[in-house]
């Protein structure tokens, strides 16, 4: 049986907690330290968490590498690993193994035999990664139907309400492989024969998958991928008409090029969705004039930006959800008063007076659990803009919120947004609950 490592856990519980006073440091914030350490001694991002600690202090890893040993001495106060209870327990292992003989007589011997000969070599799959891919190499797709009903385009449907939900909730980095398998594999039903009324429907459901798999590239900052795989739901929506599928594309790509520093670019986009806006719902419309008011910011056009605001509260007044496409559920009052608030804040960090922060605030107080990505990307926003017109204190407090939401995503988009954050911070260095701040977001931005 595992000893738990004793020495380890009242080492971190002899230290006060940084986040509740008068309470011991947790098991996480051991963590966040150590990886804190590690990543200004070596410059190399580490990601131990509560779990591996928590290990550590189980007995389940009793002799960790050398610099997390160093790392845990470090943040501890100890000397020594013993004074840690951490012991190399493979040196002790020294007594000599006794072989008992097998019960099960010669059939159970041949057994283990068969076992061996199947499993050859799994010793060292399990050491290189590369090697375990290998054994999926052989795997084919499976074919796809020479004929697509409305089966196929509520599978489709299924498919891309998952990601586009799993993109709000935890980000878009971490499972793009996964949708794009996806949608080449669902590509290939635009070829299949079906009636013109199912064709139709189809286009535009694998339109939206390539839409919501492009928007996880945009997330992961990998832009190239986004804006060919954009390009293919713009196609798909061109192809049968759908302006509703069109208008949400070319405001996604909007978004992209002003948030990789196009705003002229991304100004084009927003105006040639808005072609035709008679088409649209009042929600879209709205939609499409935040993006125009984003560009129109970062271009630094306050009246021009003012007026694209306006232009948005005007037509999401009008907003009437139960006509609207079953994609644009997202954008509710918390969605308006973010992007509304976004493009303010750019017209605030340049000097000029505006809401930007209680559209911020609105917009963190109506995001519901199921969009951790748009309430950290406002928190995160908030804390910048206070930390640059408002007070400190309260900018750090907004910030530690912050992370502790974009801490849980896998999203470069939200990782670039803390770094802005800590920039700013930099202002304000010297006030201990700034400082406590930028030393969490250095220990979130190295993971």
């Amino acid at each position: 049986m595992r000893e738990p490592n004793e020495h380890l856990r009242l080492a971190r519980e002899s230290c006060p907690s940084a986040d509740v006073p008068g309470t011991a440091m947790s098991r996480q914030e051991l963590a966040d330290r150590v990886n804190a350490y590690l990543f200004e001694s070596t410059g190399r991002l580490h990601e131990l968490d509560d779990n591996y600690i928590g290990k550590l202090e189980r007995g389940i890893i009793r002799w960790p590498q050398a610099s997390y040993r160093e790392a845990l001495r470090a943040v501890l106060g100890a000397s020594t690993d013993g004074q840690l209870g951490l012991v190399n327990t493979r040196r002790l292992s020294t007594a000599p193994v006794v072989r008992v003989a097998d019960p099960m007589g010669e059939s159970d011997v041949k057994r283990q035999e068969f076992l061996r000969a199947a499993f050859v070599g799994v010793g060292g799959l399990l050491a290189s990664p590369s090697a375990l891919l290998d054994l999926l190499a052989p795997l084919r797709p499976s074919d796809a139907p020479k004929r697509v009903g409305r089966s196929e385009i509520e599978q489709v449907r299924g498919a891309a309400e998952l990601l586009v939900s799993w993109g709000h909730s935890h980000g878009g980095a971490g499972v793009r492989e996964a949708a794009n398998a996806q949608l080449r594999w669902f590509g290939q039903l635009l070829g299949a024969q079906s009636t013109a009324e199912v064709r139709v429907e189809l286009h535009e459901a694998v339109g939206l998958l390539g839409h919501a798999t492009a928007h996880m590239a945009f997330d992961a900052c990998a832009y190239d991928d986004a804006q060919q795989i954009f390009k293919f739901a713009l196609a798909c929506s061109e192809e049968v008409g759908s302006w509703h599928l069109r208008a949400k594309v070319l405001s996604s790509m909007a978004r992209q090029e002003i948030w990789r520093g196009e705003p002229d670019v991304g100004l084009t986009y927003a105006e040639l969705a808005l072609v035709r806006s008679d088409r649209l719902t009042a929600t879209e419309r709205a939609m499409l004039h935040t993006a125009r008011a984003r560009a129109l910011a970062k271009l630094g056009r306050y009246q021009d930006t003012l007026r694209a605001v306006g232009q948005a509260d005007e037509a999401f007044a009008h907003a009437e959800p139960a006509g609207d496409p079953p994609w644009m559920a997202y954008y509710d009052a918390a969605q308006h008063a973010g992007d509304t608030g976004h493009a303010l804040f750019d017209l605030t960090v340049q000097g000029h007076r505006s809401d930007a922060a209680p559209r911020l605030q609105t917009a963190i107080d109506g995001h519901t659990a199921g969009y951790v990505r748009s309430r950290a990307m406002s928190q995160t926003k908030l804390a910048s803009l206070t930390m640059v017109v408002g007070d400190p204190d309260e900018a750090a407090r907004i910030g530690m919120a912050a992370v502790a939401d974009a801490g849980r995503l896998h999203s470069r988009r939200a990782a670039m947004d803390l770094a802005e954050l800590r920039s700013y911070a930099g202002r304000h260095a010297g006030v201990p609950q700034v400082a406590e701040l930028r030393h969490r977001l250095a220990t979130a931005l190295a993971s």
